[in-house]
């Protein structure tokens, strides 16, 4: 029974042996190979970033009283100089008046004390504090029309009023109270954080006698007409993102961005000399990267190699390849290494074509 049992089972081993060994027949199917490519190319990189008015500030009221006047709405474009709010002006109206007058009298007392000075009937002493009198009186009437000033809310630029803080005509406003926002959108500063690998390589290949450019994509997904200047890197690194903050600035003419939207920055980097091959290609084994390359004898050999950059589809490899190699394109988990197969060669541009379409699909 024994012996009935393990022939049984000698049996089974032998047809899946059998089976597994005519599963793995790599040499049954054609496969796909390519070559790298080594040329120029350009690498861009996406941020998130944050749109910001190159001016955005807070108007407050600088004088307590009664809202009079609101002269403009919210989301209008304002001329520098322009009367946005206007603040009761009776009680500054009324200390400005008495402060004029103030001056006259003390202007006219001056001028008596001087003819009596200059008769010698009065000494030098008073007609010095006539004229300190007059003076005070003068400086008096000056605060006193800058009061009556602040009661005007004028534009300090062109620019885009923001919302209302809750404040209408009518209401009693504090010294300080918030009115609400104006916004100089004619430049936009869009801030966004890069790695520390990155920034690297950045300060090491831009040329700083040009100012890099950079792109701008929407929250449509659409890119802004114009392009961007990078025109500062922040001076520290976040400890705790390892990130640093670089700053573009874009020309805003027909005012389509506005402050604190979000979007995406595309900076372009030139590499020269690139090793280009495509995604599919690789395998990774323990976070390294590896690909398949077809020998002369039409055997594979694995073979590990460094990746420089990604881009879409395609890895930049710093090392491992040159462009005279031929790798797996398709089917890498189908074989194993010195296997021999068969192969057809496509050109590395014609894979490309091929792996776009089907993402668009």
């Amino acid at each position: 029974m024994k012996n009935i049992i393990l022939a049984s089972c000698l049996a089974t081993l032998i047809l899946l042996s059998c089976g597994q060994h005519k599963q793995h027949n790599p040499e049954a199917t054609t496969f796909v190979v390519t070559q790298p490519v080594k040329t120029d190319t350009v690498l861009h990189q996406s941020y998130v970033c944050q749109i910001r008015s190159i001016q955005h500030i807070e108007l407050r009221a600088l004088e307590k009283g009664y809202l009079q006047h609101i002269f403009v709405d919210e989301g209008k474009l304002v001329k520098k100089g322009q009367l946005l709010f206007q603040i009761l002006p009776v009680v500054y109206q009324a200390e400005a008046q008495k402060a004029h007058a103030e001056v006259s009298f003390a202007d006219i007392e001056y001028l008596n004390t001087k003819a009596l000075a200059d008769s010698n009937i009065v000494s030098k002493n008073e007609l010095a504090l006539a004229k300190a009198k007059l003076e005070k009186a003068q400086a008096d009437f000056q605060l006193a029309k800058a009061h009556l000033s602040f009661t005007e809310i004028r534009a300090p630029f062109d620019g885009i009023v923001g919302r209302f803080n809750d404040v209408r005509v009518g209401s009693l406003l504090d010294e300080g109270e918030l009115l609400t926002t104006l916004s100089d959108n004619n430049k936009m500063w869009v801030y966004f954080n890069v790695p520390e690998a990155e920034y690297i390589n950045y300060t090491t290949q831009h040329n700083t006698e040009a100012p890099a450019r950079v792109r701008l994509q929407m929250a449509n997904n659409q890119l802004f007409e114009q392009d961007g200047i990078i025109e500062t890197i922040e001076a520290d690194f976040n400890n705790e993102t390892g990130n640093i903050a670089f700053r573009a600035t874009f020309n805003n003419p027909t005012r389509l961005l506005r402050h604190g939207e979000t979007g995406n920055i595309f900076m372009y980097t030139p590499i020269n000399n690139a090793i280009l091959i495509p995604q599919s290609a690789t395998y990774e084994v323990l976070d390294k990267k590896f690909v398949f390359v077809v020998k002369d004898d039409n055997t594979v050999q694995a073979k590990e190699i460094r990746i420089q950059n990604e881009m879409p589809h395609v890895y930049i490899v710093s090392g491992g390849l040159s462009p005279a190699d031929k790798i797996l394109v398709e089917g890498i988990r189908k074989v194993k290494n010195g296997d021999k197969i068969n192969f057809i060669q496509k050109p590395f541009y014609a894979i490309l074509h091929q792996m776009q379409n089907l993402k668009a699909e």
